[in-house]
């Protein structure tokens, strides 16, 4: 059977390798969870603190993490 184009996406989307940059899990840490190549993208341009800091807030009042386009347009590479 063929996959539709969705099926494939979310196939591809969960075989990806997801973490925060600690490596422990994001509901202990607060941290953000993205793919590892997203991880490593962002502590090289050095938005990783910036996107844990935005989640953690997020966190913390109950909301999803919004971020930013400078953040978004790295992890969308990834993804």
């Amino acid at each position: 059977m063929k996959l539709k184009k969705s099926q494939k996406s979310l196939r591809n989307w969960t075989k990806q390798d997801w973490r925060t940059g600690s490596g422990k899990k994001s509901s202990e840490t607060g941290e953000a969870y993205f793919p590892a190549g997203a991880v490593k993208a962002l502590k090289a341009a050095g938005l990783y603190d910036d996107a844990a800091r935005i989640k953690k807030a997020a966190s913390r009042s109950g909301k999803n993490a919004v971020y930013p386009e400078r953040i978004r347009k790295i992890v969308r590479r990834f993804r």
